[in-house]
């Protein structure tokens, strides 16, 4: 049964102009929904001109709206009016300088910035937060502990920390606060999406997501020699943009969604793009040894202690809430890492050969 969308009231999307944000808002923009995109620049046409490109050819209506996470009370304006509201901005980079200002307060505080102006808005009824499986668990090695030994909705990542996979904890500081926030009101309800890796084309030239980072590390040769079996999952980003869509308008839609396609690894996410390009890019071909990774991690910016309790370590998790609850079908690993690819080297992220 198709999903049914209400056009009736326009919906705000935080960090419009970011690599799943652009899915959310090409779909909503083609279901005929009025689109409040709230962006840092809305002047800066190379970070938004797929947005209006998207807009020009669709049935509904994209109007940019100036707003930061950091800026208490600066999404008042794109929110007013709005019935759902979609948050997608958070920083998702894994090099930083200052953890708790690169990533921890933009994500915590700027999660309190869109649910208190959320609160004041007397049109919502929804916010989708957008978090991740990495607020669920911190390495593979926490997942034995898990029920079943598999990830599911009710695992909470108790591992990470500032100095210890910060993104993580990150994730995991925002999505707690925005609980507390939600279980403190009754005006809105909270539907929380917990994406894995998310891999597929981009709608904008230039993604900045860590996910493009992993395909260009594999193109150029640097994982030659071989990848670590690194324990992962991946969901498409179009696959996930619909899971958004039906937490956002599937009136029975609920609590944590684990959306992820598939277990896997980079081993075999790099085995999915050999029939096409393993002739042209030195693509890895097998495994690394876990010693050896162990061994050049500080060479690659990795900890010793996350290869410990990541390489050959399984990653598992349940998805089965979320493709019953949300109505969710799943592209092919191999689909999603050559449309992938593909976009990338016609963006030219990636060198034609």
């Amino acid at each position: 049964m198709p999903l049914l969308i209400d056009t009736s009231a326009p919906v705000l999307v935080t960090g419009a102009t970011g690599y799943v944000a652009g899915w959310i808002v090409k779909a909503l923009l083609q279901a005929g929904v009025t689109v409040h995109a709230a962006v840092r620049a809305p002047e800066d046409e190379a970070k938004t001109s797929h947005l209006r490109a998207i807009a020009e050819a669709a049935p509904g209506t994209l109007t940019l709206f100036k707003a930061d996470l950091l800026d208490q009370g600066s999404y008042a304006q794109a929110m007013a009016g709005c019935g759902t509201v979609f948050h997608t901005a958070s920083p998702f980079t894994l090099n930083v300088q200052d953890a708790q200002a690169d990533l921890v307060d933009p994500a915590v505080l700027g999660t309190r910035n869109v649910l208190e102006t959320a609160s004041a808005t007397p049109s919502v009824r929804r916010v989708v937060l957008t978090s991740s499986v990495a607020a669920i668990y911190g390495d593979n090695a926490d997942i034995a502990s898990a029920p079943g030994g598999r990830l599911d909705e009710s695992v909470w990542n108790t591992t990470s920390s500032l100095t210890h996979n910060p993104y993580s904890y990150s994730k995991t500081k925002a999505e707690q606060a925005a609980w507390e926030m939600a279980q403190a009101q009754a005006q809105w309800d909270l539907v929380v999406v917990n994406p894995s890796l998310v891999i597929g084309p981009a709608l904008q030239a230039r993604p900045t997501s860590e996910s493009f980072s992993v395909l260009r590390q594999m193109a150029s040769g640097r994982m030659k020699a071989g990848a670590p079996r690194w324990g992962i999952g991946c969901v498409d980003v179009r696959d996930l943009a619909q899971a958004h869509l039906a937490a956002a308008y599937l009136p029975e839609a609920e609590g944590r969604n684990i959306v992820s396609a598939v277990d896997t690894d980079f081993v075999q996410m790099a085995a999915t793009l050999l029939p096409s390009y393993g002739a042209a890019y030195p693509l890895p071909r097998k495994a690394l040894p876990k010693w050896l990774v162990w061994l050049i991690a500080p060479l690659a910016r990795m900890s010793r202690q996350s290869v410990t309790r990541n390489v050959d370590v399984p990653f598992r998790a349940d998805n089965t809430k979320a493709v019953k609850a949300l109505g969710l079908s799943y592209r092919p690993l191999a689909e999603s890492m050559t449309d992938m690819f593909a976009q990338m080297i016609e963006s030219g992220q990636i060198a034609k050969r």
